[in-house]
């Protein structure tokens, strides 16, 4: 008996050991080398870091007098709980649009920000599982970069995660995305954004006449 406890303690005590993300470990074992000798980076704490990454899916256009819609709010809600693992918040209009028939106060977009752990899990299924079933995907748009390295891209529905039934589903929404860098610029986070997987536009080859 003494020694299934002990088997069954193994088990328990693997199990419980911290379950590093593969994109992370990618990071850290193969990406961080690469821009040592691609950039000259050398010290650590200089790296280019993924810091966060935030899902938005805006619904101030479906507004119903002061309400989003039943429908369309528990659809945007499941979507971001079942992709990101976590509760999002909502976004109130900062100031009141006329044109847009939007007040002060009313709901307009719903949120998720992701770090660690629960950030790169998300990354490595939009890469590798998500972004691979857009309809006629041709890659991303490599150019959408700010000054300090964040990179945005949009999705059209949230049918591309495999973990979303589209025919469970009452409203089909898009979402933009937002990848949020530390100590990086456009080509720097390019650079880390392409080695992990992510998918852009490859550029247009020249025909030969």
């Amino acid at each position: 008996m003494a020694k299934k406890a002990k088997f069954d303690q193994a088990l328990i005590d693997e199990a419980q050991k911290p379950n590093t993300p593969r994109l992370k470990t990618k990071f850290d074992e193969e990406v961080m080398p690469k821009l040592v000798s691609e950039f000259g980076i050398k010290n650590r704490m200089a790296m280019p870091k993924l810091e966060k990454v935030t899902i938005n899916v805006n619904v101030g256009r479906h507004l119903d007098g002061t309400k989003v819609p039943t429908n369309v709010r528990e659809a945007v809600l499941h979507t971001l709980n079942t992709i990101s693992g976590q509760k999002p918040v909502t976004i109130a209009a900062k100031k009141s649009v006329s044109n847009f028939k939007v007040r002060e106060g009313y709901e307009t977009a719903f949120k998720v920000t992701l770090r660690r752990d629960r950030m790169w899990h998300f990354v490595d299924r939009l890469f590798n599982l998500a972004t691979p079933r857009i309809k006629d995907f041709r890659g991303l748009n490599d150019k959408a970069f700010d000054r300090q390295g964040s990179y945005s891209m949009g999705l059209t529905e949230q049918g591309v995660f495999p973990e979303i039934n589209m025919a469970e589903q009452s409203f089909t929404h898009g979402m933009n995305i937002n990848f949020s860098f530390s100590n990086s610029n456009p080509e720097l986070s390019k650079f880390v954004l392409a080695e992990l997987g992510l998918p852009f536009t490859k550029p247009a080859k020249n025909k030969k006449n």
